[in-house]
Protein backbone atom coordinates (compact mmCIF):
# COMPACT_ATOMS: atom_id res chain seq x y z
CA UNK A 1 0.00 0.00 0.00
CA UNK A 2 1.45 3.75 -0.78
CA UNK A 3 1.04 6.29 1.27
CA UNK A 4 0.01 9.98 0.60
CA UNK A 5 2.42 12.38 -1.27
CA UNK A 6 0.12 15.05 -0.54
CA UNK A 7 -3.02 16.50 -0.16
CA UNK A 8 -3.50 18.70 -2.52
CA UNK A 9 -3.91 18.74 -6.33
CA UNK A 10 -2.54 20.46 -9.26
CA UNK A 11 -4.78 23.06 -10.92
CA UNK A 12 -2.89 23.51 -14.19
CA UNK A 13 -3.98 22.91 -17.79
CA UNK A 14 -3.28 19.87 -19.51
CA UNK A 15 -0.27 20.24 -21.97
CA UNK A 16 -1.32 20.05 -25.54
CA UNK A 17 -0.16 16.42 -27.23
CA UNK A 18 3.11 16.09 -28.76
CA UNK A 19 2.91 14.00 -32.00
CA UNK A 20 6.70 12.67 -31.88
CA UNK A 21 6.32 11.09 -28.25
CA UNK A 22 7.19 7.37 -27.78
CA UNK A 23 6.69 5.10 -25.04
CA UNK A 24 10.38 2.64 -25.83
CA UNK A 25 9.60 0.46 -22.43
CA UNK A 26 6.36 -0.66 -20.89
CA UNK A 27 5.80 -3.35 -17.71
CA UNK A 28 5.20 -3.94 -14.63
CA UNK A 29 6.42 -3.21 -10.84
CA UNK A 30 7.58 -6.59 -9.47
CA UNK A 31 7.04 -6.28 -5.30
CA UNK A 32 8.00 -8.82 -3.43
CA UNK A 33 11.35 -8.85 -2.19
CA UNK A 34 10.88 -6.30 -0.14
CA UNK A 35 8.34 -8.56 2.00
CA UNK A 36 8.41 -9.77 5.26
CA UNK A 37 9.74 -7.52 7.76
CA UNK A 38 6.69 -5.52 8.23
CA UNK A 39 6.04 -5.37 12.60
CA UNK A 40 2.80 -4.25 14.13
CA UNK A 41 4.81 -3.31 17.29
CA UNK A 42 7.81 -1.79 14.92
CA UNK A 43 9.91 -4.25 16.31
CA UNK A 44 13.84 -3.15 14.79
CA UNK A 45 15.10 -5.82 12.89
CA UNK A 46 11.89 -8.06 12.43
CA UNK A 47 12.27 -10.68 9.02
CA UNK A 48 16.17 -9.66 8.76
CA UNK A 49 17.26 -11.90 6.91
CA UNK A 50 14.25 -13.49 6.39
CA UNK A 51 14.08 -16.80 4.35
CA UNK A 52 13.95 -16.42 0.37
CA UNK A 53 11.16 -18.60 -0.90
CA UNK A 54 9.43 -18.12 2.54
CA UNK A 55 9.29 -14.90 3.71
CA UNK A 56 10.26 -13.04 0.09
CA UNK A 57 10.81 -13.37 -3.14
CA UNK A 58 11.76 -11.14 -6.02
CA UNK A 59 9.80 -12.62 -8.99
CA UNK A 60 7.92 -15.66 -10.17
CA UNK A 61 9.11 -16.77 -13.51
CA UNK A 62 6.11 -18.21 -14.82
CA UNK A 63 4.40 -14.72 -13.97
CA UNK A 64 7.95 -13.08 -15.51
CA UNK A 65 7.28 -15.22 -19.04
CA UNK A 66 3.12 -14.69 -19.13
CA UNK A 67 4.23 -10.57 -18.60
CA UNK A 68 6.73 -10.61 -21.41
CA UNK A 69 5.64 -13.29 -23.80
CA UNK A 70 1.84 -13.36 -23.72
CA UNK A 71 1.41 -9.36 -22.72
CA UNK A 72 4.52 -8.68 -24.75
CA UNK A 73 5.67 -5.56 -22.48
CA UNK A 74 9.59 -5.16 -22.03
CA UNK A 75 10.19 -3.74 -18.81
CA UNK A 76 9.84 -5.10 -14.57
CA UNK A 77 10.96 -3.04 -11.72
CA UNK A 78 12.00 -5.14 -9.26
CA UNK A 79 12.14 -4.24 -5.67
CA UNK A 80 14.75 -5.40 -2.91
CA UNK A 81 15.62 -4.43 0.65
CA UNK A 82 18.75 -2.39 1.38
CA UNK A 83 18.55 -4.16 4.92
CA UNK A 84 18.94 -7.73 3.12
CA UNK A 85 21.35 -6.56 0.51
CA UNK A 86 23.54 -5.00 2.95
CA UNK A 87 23.06 -6.08 6.04
CA UNK A 88 22.72 -3.94 9.38
CA UNK A 89 25.66 -5.76 10.78
CA UNK A 90 27.57 -4.83 8.12
CA UNK A 91 26.18 -1.17 7.52
CA UNK A 92 25.14 0.18 3.81
CA UNK A 93 27.55 0.11 1.21
CA UNK A 94 30.11 -1.56 -0.95
CA UNK A 95 30.03 -5.17 1.10
CA UNK A 96 26.85 -7.12 0.11
CA UNK A 97 25.60 -10.40 1.50
CA UNK A 98 26.84 -12.27 -1.60
CA UNK A 99 24.05 -15.07 -0.97
CA UNK A 100 21.40 -12.67 -1.10
CA UNK A 101 22.47 -10.61 -4.01
CA UNK A 102 22.98 -14.06 -5.63
CA UNK A 103 19.61 -14.50 -5.05
CA UNK A 104 18.71 -11.31 -6.67
CA UNK A 105 21.18 -11.12 -9.83
CA UNK A 106 19.01 -14.25 -11.04
CA UNK A 107 15.95 -12.48 -10.82
CA UNK A 108 17.64 -10.13 -12.82
CA UNK A 109 18.98 -12.20 -15.00
CA UNK A 110 15.89 -14.80 -15.85
CA UNK A 111 14.41 -11.02 -16.88
CA UNK A 112 17.42 -9.68 -19.06
CA UNK A 113 18.60 -12.55 -20.27
CA UNK A 114 16.90 -15.20 -20.56
CA UNK A 115 13.56 -13.24 -21.59
CA UNK A 116 15.13 -10.21 -23.47
CA UNK A 117 13.59 -7.36 -21.27
CA UNK A 118 14.45 -4.49 -19.01
CA UNK A 119 14.82 -4.67 -15.55
CA UNK A 120 14.73 -1.46 -12.94
CA UNK A 121 16.71 -1.88 -9.73
CA UNK A 122 14.28 -1.17 -7.19
CA UNK A 123 16.10 -0.36 -3.51
CA UNK A 124 12.30 -0.25 -2.06
CA UNK A 125 13.62 2.08 0.98
CA UNK A 126 12.25 5.68 0.93
CA UNK A 127 16.08 7.04 1.57
CA UNK A 128 15.64 5.44 5.09
CA UNK A 129 17.87 1.92 6.08
CA UNK A 130 18.55 0.25 9.33
CA UNK A 131 15.54 -0.63 10.10
CA UNK A 132 12.22 -1.31 7.59
CA UNK A 133 9.81 -2.95 10.69
CA UNK A 134 7.34 0.11 10.10
CA UNK A 135 8.26 1.31 6.14
CA UNK A 136 7.70 3.96 4.83
CA UNK A 137 7.97 5.68 8.14
CA UNK A 138 10.77 3.51 10.30
CA UNK A 139 14.78 3.92 9.40
CA UNK A 140 16.79 6.46 9.31
CA UNK A 141 16.75 8.79 6.78
CA UNK A 142 20.72 8.15 4.57
CA UNK A 143 22.96 11.24 4.76
CA UNK A 144 21.31 13.05 8.00
CA UNK A 145 24.44 14.15 9.92
CA UNK A 146 22.38 14.77 13.31
CA UNK A 147 21.37 10.78 13.19
CA UNK A 148 24.35 9.22 14.72
CA UNK A 149 22.79 5.53 13.35
CA UNK A 150 22.33 7.19 9.92
CA UNK A 151 24.03 5.77 6.61
CA UNK A 152 25.92 8.26 5.41
CA UNK A 153 25.58 10.15 1.74
CA UNK A 154 29.08 8.76 0.76
CA UNK A 155 28.04 5.29 2.02
CA UNK A 156 25.12 5.06 -0.39
CA UNK A 157 27.32 6.38 -2.99
CA UNK A 158 29.75 3.69 -2.49
CA UNK A 159 26.45 1.31 -2.34
CA UNK A 160 25.02 2.25 -5.85
CA UNK A 161 29.38 1.99 -6.96
CA UNK A 162 29.15 -1.77 -5.86
CA UNK A 163 26.17 -2.49 -7.36
CA UNK A 164 26.42 -1.00 -10.93
CA UNK A 165 30.07 -2.63 -10.77
CA UNK A 166 28.56 -6.03 -10.81
CA UNK A 167 25.75 -4.94 -13.24
CA UNK A 168 27.65 -2.85 -14.94
CA UNK A 169 28.13 -5.48 -18.09
CA UNK A 170 23.89 -6.13 -18.54
CA UNK A 171 22.61 -3.47 -20.85
CA UNK A 172 19.66 -3.98 -20.24
CA UNK A 173 19.70 -3.04 -16.22
CA UNK A 174 18.40 0.11 -15.14
CA UNK A 175 19.55 1.74 -12.13
CA UNK A 176 16.20 3.08 -10.19
CA UNK A 177 18.16 5.40 -7.05
CA UNK A 178 15.19 5.25 -4.48
CA UNK A 179 11.59 4.61 -3.85
CA UNK A 180 9.70 7.60 -2.94
CA UNK A 181 12.03 9.18 -0.66
CA UNK A 182 10.13 11.45 1.54
CA UNK A 183 10.00 13.83 4.78
CA UNK A 184 13.57 14.98 4.38
CA UNK A 185 15.36 18.39 2.77
CA UNK A 186 15.40 18.08 -0.70
CA UNK A 187 19.28 19.69 -0.62
CA UNK A 188 20.43 16.28 1.39
CA UNK A 189 18.20 14.03 -1.25
CA UNK A 190 20.37 15.61 -4.29
CA UNK A 191 22.85 15.26 -2.12
CA UNK A 192 22.48 11.35 -1.96
CA UNK A 193 21.45 11.34 -5.18
CA UNK A 194 24.52 12.93 -7.06
CA UNK A 195 26.65 10.64 -4.73
CA UNK A 196 24.96 7.24 -6.04
CA UNK A 197 25.91 9.05 -9.61
CA UNK A 198 28.85 9.81 -8.95
CA UNK A 199 29.46 6.17 -7.75
CA UNK A 200 27.36 4.34 -10.91
CA UNK A 201 29.76 6.46 -13.19
CA UNK A 202 33.15 5.93 -11.14
CA UNK A 203 32.70 2.14 -11.44
CA UNK A 204 32.03 2.70 -15.26
CA UNK A 205 28.49 1.60 -15.94
CA UNK A 206 26.52 3.49 -18.70
CA UNK A 207 23.65 2.31 -17.75
CA UNK A 208 20.56 4.77 -17.87
CA UNK A 209 19.83 6.13 -14.38
CA UNK A 210 16.66 6.88 -12.80
CA UNK A 211 16.16 9.64 -10.34
CA UNK A 212 13.12 10.03 -7.84
CA UNK A 213 11.86 13.26 -6.03
CA UNK A 214 10.80 14.05 -2.85
CA UNK A 215 7.76 14.04 -1.36
CA UNK A 216 7.12 10.54 -2.47
CA UNK A 217 8.11 11.54 -5.98
CA UNK A 218 4.70 12.46 -6.81
CA UNK A 219 4.15 14.11 -9.92
CA UNK A 220 1.06 15.93 -8.80
CA UNK A 221 3.13 17.61 -5.71
CA UNK A 222 6.41 18.19 -8.19
CA UNK A 223 6.28 21.81 -8.02
CA UNK A 224 4.35 22.36 -4.55
CA UNK A 225 5.96 22.78 -1.22
CA UNK A 226 7.61 25.85 -1.99
CA UNK A 227 12.18 26.02 -1.76
CA UNK A 228 11.43 22.37 -0.84
CA UNK A 229 9.94 21.79 -3.91
CA UNK A 230 11.64 18.82 -6.54
CA UNK A 231 11.23 21.14 -9.24
CA UNK A 232 13.62 23.47 -7.34
CA UNK A 233 16.42 20.84 -7.21
CA UNK A 234 16.50 17.87 -9.34
CA UNK A 235 17.40 19.86 -12.39
CA UNK A 236 20.81 20.30 -10.40
CA UNK A 237 21.81 16.48 -11.00
CA UNK A 238 24.63 15.90 -13.02
CA UNK A 239 25.36 13.30 -14.95
CA UNK A 240 28.66 12.91 -16.86
CA UNK A 241 27.21 10.11 -19.31
CA UNK A 242 24.13 12.28 -20.00
CA UNK A 243 21.55 8.68 -19.34
CA UNK A 244 19.67 9.87 -16.62
CA UNK A 245 15.80 9.97 -16.61
CA UNK A 246 13.48 11.20 -13.46
CA UNK A 247 11.13 8.58 -11.91
CA UNK A 248 7.40 9.50 -10.79
CA UNK A 249 4.74 8.00 -8.91
CA UNK A 250 1.04 9.37 -9.78
CA UNK A 251 -1.96 7.28 -8.52
CA UNK A 252 -5.11 8.47 -8.98
CA UNK A 253 -7.67 7.62 -6.00
CA UNK A 254 -8.49 11.60 -4.01
CA UNK A 255 -5.13 12.14 -1.67
CA UNK A 256 -2.99 10.22 -4.51
CA UNK A 257 -2.31 7.20 -2.02
CA UNK A 258 -3.08 4.45 -4.14
CA UNK A 259 -5.32 3.14 -1.42
CA UNK A 260 -8.70 3.69 -2.70
CA UNK A 261 -11.00 1.80 -4.83
CA UNK A 262 -12.51 5.31 -6.63
CA UNK A 263 -10.24 6.92 -8.76
CA UNK A 264 -11.05 11.23 -8.69
CA UNK A 265 -7.85 12.43 -9.72
CA UNK A 266 -7.40 13.70 -13.46
CA UNK A 267 -4.06 12.96 -14.36
CA UNK A 268 -3.75 15.26 -17.55
CA UNK A 269 -4.26 17.67 -14.93
CA UNK A 270 -1.99 16.61 -12.16
CA UNK A 271 1.21 15.97 -14.36
CA UNK A 272 0.57 19.23 -16.35
CA UNK A 273 3.23 20.93 -14.03
CA UNK A 274 5.94 18.22 -13.88
CA UNK A 275 5.56 17.97 -17.58
CA UNK A 276 6.54 21.90 -18.07
CA UNK A 277 8.97 21.05 -16.07
CA UNK A 278 10.16 18.14 -17.96
CA UNK A 279 10.16 20.31 -21.11
CA UNK A 280 12.00 23.34 -19.14
CA UNK A 281 14.93 21.50 -18.57
CA UNK A 282 15.13 18.99 -21.63
CA UNK A 283 14.48 15.65 -18.96
CA UNK A 284 12.75 12.69 -19.75
CA UNK A 285 10.61 10.14 -17.10
CA UNK A 286 9.41 6.94 -16.30
CA UNK A 287 6.28 6.56 -14.17
CA UNK A 288 7.21 3.55 -12.26
CA UNK A 289 4.18 3.40 -9.76
CA UNK A 290 0.48 4.09 -11.16
CA UNK A 291 -2.72 1.64 -10.76
CA UNK A 292 -6.12 1.80 -10.01
CA UNK A 293 -9.34 -0.76 -9.53
CA UNK A 294 -11.69 -2.02 -11.85
CA UNK A 295 -14.06 0.73 -11.71
CA UNK A 296 -15.84 2.77 -14.36
CA UNK A 297 -13.70 5.54 -12.71
CA UNK A 298 -10.63 4.14 -12.62
CA UNK A 299 -10.98 2.40 -16.19
CA UNK A 300 -11.53 6.05 -17.72
CA UNK A 301 -8.84 7.37 -15.67
CA UNK A 302 -5.97 4.49 -16.14
CA UNK A 303 -6.49 5.30 -19.98
CA UNK A 304 -6.12 8.98 -19.52
CA UNK A 305 -2.65 8.51 -18.11
CA UNK A 306 -1.55 5.85 -20.51
CA UNK A 307 -2.90 8.00 -22.87
CA UNK A 308 -0.91 11.14 -21.00
CA UNK A 309 2.74 9.50 -21.44
CA UNK A 310 1.67 8.31 -24.71
CA UNK A 311 1.36 11.63 -26.19
CA UNK A 312 3.66 13.23 -24.36
CA UNK A 313 7.64 13.00 -25.46
CA UNK A 314 8.82 13.82 -21.79
CA UNK A 315 7.77 10.57 -21.11
CA UNK A 316 9.61 7.24 -22.49
CA UNK A 317 8.79 4.11 -20.18
CA UNK A 318 6.12 3.38 -16.95
CA UNK A 319 5.33 0.31 -15.39
CA UNK A 320 2.17 -0.65 -13.27
CA UNK A 321 2.02 -1.19 -10.11
CA UNK A 322 1.73 -4.10 -8.60
CA UNK A 323 2.27 -7.64 -10.14
CA UNK A 324 4.35 -10.33 -7.41
CA UNK A 325 5.01 -13.99 -6.27
CA UNK A 326 3.87 -12.80 -2.92
CA UNK A 327 0.52 -11.13 -2.58
CA UNK A 328 -2.02 -13.69 -2.91
CA UNK A 329 -5.55 -12.33 -2.95
CA UNK A 330 -3.67 -9.45 -1.22
CA UNK A 331 -3.98 -6.23 -3.65
CA UNK A 332 -1.35 -3.98 -4.14
CA UNK A 333 -3.22 -0.92 -4.54
CA UNK A 334 -6.27 0.80 -5.18
CA UNK A 335 -9.21 -1.69 -3.10
CA UNK A 336 -9.68 -0.03 -0.16
CA UNK A 337 -7.76 -3.10 1.52
CA UNK A 338 -10.19 -5.48 -0.03
CA UNK A 339 -8.35 -8.31 -1.31
CA UNK A 340 -9.08 -8.43 -5.21
CA UNK A 341 -5.73 -9.59 -5.74
CA UNK A 342 -2.79 -8.54 -7.90
CA UNK A 343 -1.49 -7.76 -11.16
CA UNK A 344 0.05 -10.92 -10.93
CA UNK A 345 -0.74 -13.09 -13.29
CA UNK A 346 -2.71 -16.77 -12.42
CA UNK A 347 -3.48 -14.54 -9.11
CA UNK A 348 -7.41 -14.46 -7.43
CA UNK A 349 -9.21 -12.63 -5.38
CA UNK A 350 -10.13 -13.93 -1.90
CA UNK A 351 -13.34 -15.31 -3.12
CA UNK A 352 -11.75 -16.74 -5.83
CA UNK A 353 -12.48 -14.63 -8.56
CA UNK A 354 -10.73 -12.79 -10.92
CA UNK A 355 -7.76 -10.39 -9.80
CA UNK A 356 -6.63 -7.00 -10.58
CA UNK A 357 -4.76 -8.66 -13.51
CA UNK A 358 -7.74 -10.06 -14.50
CA UNK A 359 -10.16 -6.97 -14.43
CA UNK A 360 -7.95 -4.43 -14.80
CA UNK A 361 -4.44 -5.13 -16.81
CA UNK A 362 -6.13 -7.13 -18.65
CA UNK A 363 -8.97 -5.37 -20.24
CA UNK A 364 -7.23 -1.59 -19.52
CA UNK A 365 -3.46 -1.59 -18.89
CA UNK A 366 -2.74 -4.52 -21.37
CA UNK A 367 -4.94 -2.36 -24.37
CA UNK A 368 -2.09 0.54 -23.89
CA UNK A 369 1.13 -1.77 -23.99
CA UNK A 370 3.25 -0.59 -27.30
CA UNK A 371 2.84 -3.00 -30.01
CA UNK A 372 6.50 -2.27 -30.50
CA UNK A 373 9.02 -1.42 -28.12
CA UNK A 374 12.60 -1.73 -27.42
CA UNK A 375 13.88 -4.72 -27.18
CA UNK A 376 17.38 -4.59 -28.05
CA UNK A 377 20.54 -2.21 -27.06
CA UNK A 378 21.18 -0.10 -24.04
CA UNK A 379 17.96 1.37 -22.03
CA UNK A 380 18.55 5.30 -22.86
CA UNK A 381 17.00 8.74 -22.80
CA UNK A 382 17.11 8.93 -26.42
CA UNK A 383 15.22 5.46 -26.46
CA UNK A 384 16.48 2.33 -29.06
CA UNK A 385 15.03 0.97 -32.10
CA UNK A 386 11.72 -0.33 -32.24
CA UNK A 387 10.17 -3.56 -32.81
CA UNK A 388 7.49 -5.71 -31.90
CA UNK A 389 8.58 -8.64 -29.43
CA UNK A 390 11.09 -11.23 -31.27
CA UNK A 391 10.39 -14.51 -30.98
CA UNK A 392 14.26 -15.48 -29.58
CA UNK A 393 16.38 -14.01 -27.57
Amino acid sequence: MKLPASNAAVCAAALLPVASATIYYAGVAQSGGEFGVWSATSTKGTGLPGRFGVDYQFISTAGVDTMTDQNKVNLHRVAFLLERMCPPSYGLGAKFNETHFDYYKQAINYITKTKGAYAILDPHNYMRYNDPSSQPMSGSVIGNSSDPTAATTAQFGEFWGELARRFADNEKVIFGLMNEPHDMPSALLVANLQAAIDGIRKAGAKNLIIAPGNSWTGGHSWTQGGAEASSNWLQKLVDPAGNLAIDIHEYLDVDFSGSHAACQQDPATNLANVTAWLREHKLKAFITEFGGSNTTSCTTMLNGILDYMAQNDEYIGWTAWAAGPFWGSNSPCCTDSKQWGSLEPGSKAADGGPSLYDTVWLPVIQKKVPAKLQWRGMASVKGGRLEEKPQKH
